[in-house]
């Protein structure tokens, strides 16, 4: 017994950033990959191919967030595969045609491109539904489990992810851009909704108060779009992995192009300092936190 406490212990000891980011993404794929042990198809296959290669900053929020609650990877596992899964799915259908049409992602084709829409719609959708399966395993109390599948759902949903889709969708065609307050409120949902859902896993299923990881993550969401923002002017697209420029050349509004360039870098770094202070009730043991917040905006991908 001794052995495993200090096992235990040890496991929940903070780790430098890039470690803890590659063990989660490593964590978070396996748990798919594993979740579709023994399917064969075209399905199976476009499902596997759309979780590589990813950063995993989603898995890593979910797993280092369990850490601060003293909740194991293991026990926390199921929650980053099933985001990792879900973002996947919001991958594979948003490079679609019907939506933002690109053919290229994380370097490589998009699903639609390397099989067809028919295959990217359902391996997107199996991703949807394979989240959930993934989420519903999560190794804490059933009423725990209820809140994270209840907030997953949320997040995925009209009231968070697709509903930010909805509104950059309607921004095409709109009769004037958004302005700043509403590419806010657009971004919270497309983006900023499974950031929040990734950062609050471990006090959900600890039972503890999500309050200021929700903080940080409303903050950490928004900067990493306004980063976003600024890799498609400033971006390699060979790094980037993506077609770049496409919102500039559609004339839609971004956080750069209502801000300017400039502007636009400062407001990211005070979103990241306030992302940052919300992490003080968690001392110096959310360094790791504080560091991928960092990261968020520094990154060239």
């Amino acid at each position: 017994m001794t052995g495993f406490e200090i096992s235990f212990q040890d496991e929940l000891k903070r780790k430098p950033f890039p470690e803890a980011l590659s063990q989660a993404a490593d964590l978070a794929t396996g748990q798919v990959l594993h979740g579709l042990d023994g399917l064969d198809g075209t399905v199976a296959d476009a499902m596997r191919y759309a979780v590589v290669g990813g950063k995993g900053l989603r898995a890593f929020l979910a797993i280092e967030s369990a850490r601060l609650h003293g909740i194991s990877a293991a026990q926390a596992a199921p929650a980053a595969g099933a985001i990792e899964a879900l973002h996947g799915y919001s991958l594979v259908h948003d490079d679609m045609p019907c939506m933002d049409d690109d053919a290229l992602r994380r370097g490589q084709p998009t699903v639609h491109a390397k099989w067809n829409e028919a295959i990217a719609v359902l391996a997107g959708d199996a991703l949807q539904s394979l989240a959930f399966e993934l989420v519903a395993r999560a190794g804490c109390s059933d009423a725990a489990r209820v809140a994270l599948v209840s907030g997953l759902a949320q997040a995925a949903g009209v009231r968070g992810m697709v509903g930010g889709q909805a509104m950059d969708i309607a921004a095409e065609t709109a009769a004037s851009p958004l302005n700043l307050a509403q590419i806010t409120e657009l971004q919270g949902g497309k983006t900023g909704a499974l950031i929040g859902w990734a950062a609050t896993v471990g006090p959900v299923m600890a039972g503890d108060d999500p309050a200021p990881l929700r903080n940080y993550a409303q903050n950490l969401g928004l900067a990493f779009q306004i980063a976003d923002d600024i890799l498609d002017i400033e971006g390699d697209a060979a790094t980037v992995g993506k077609a770049l420029g496409k919102d500039a050349d559609a004339g839609k509004a971004t956080f750069v192009s209502l801000l300017g360039l400039e502007s636009a870098k400062q407001q990211a770094h005070e979103l990241i300092r306030t992302a940052c202070d919300a992490l003080d009730v968690y001392g110096t043991d959310a360094d790791t936190l504080r560091d991928a917040a960092r990261f968020v905006i520094a990154r060239k991908s």
